[in-house]
């Protein structure tokens, strides 16, 4: 079973102490919100990046750019 470290700070003492169900399960549920989370802010920075590479193909070659694209040009 999982543990957790138990530190008291005026005594300086530290316990291990093994995790409760409850405690197991919100951790499981914790990682999966985590999960969602980071793959939704990967998905935004992926799709950020995608439309950096465009707006800046764009500007070399001379065409003009979507008001999306730049938007992403200003700082």
């Amino acid at each position: 079973m999982p543990n957790k470290l138990i530190v008291d700070c005026s005594t300086g003492v530290t316990t291990e102490v093994e995790l409760t169900a409850e405690e197991i399960a919100q951790r499981e549920i914790d990682a999966v919100a985590f999960a969602e989370q980071e793959a939704e802010r990967q998905a935004q920075a992926d799709a950020l990046a995608a439309l950096k590479a465009s707006a800046k193909a764009k500007l070399v070659a001379g065409e003009p750019l979507t008001a999306e694209e730049a938007d992403t040009l200003v700082i």
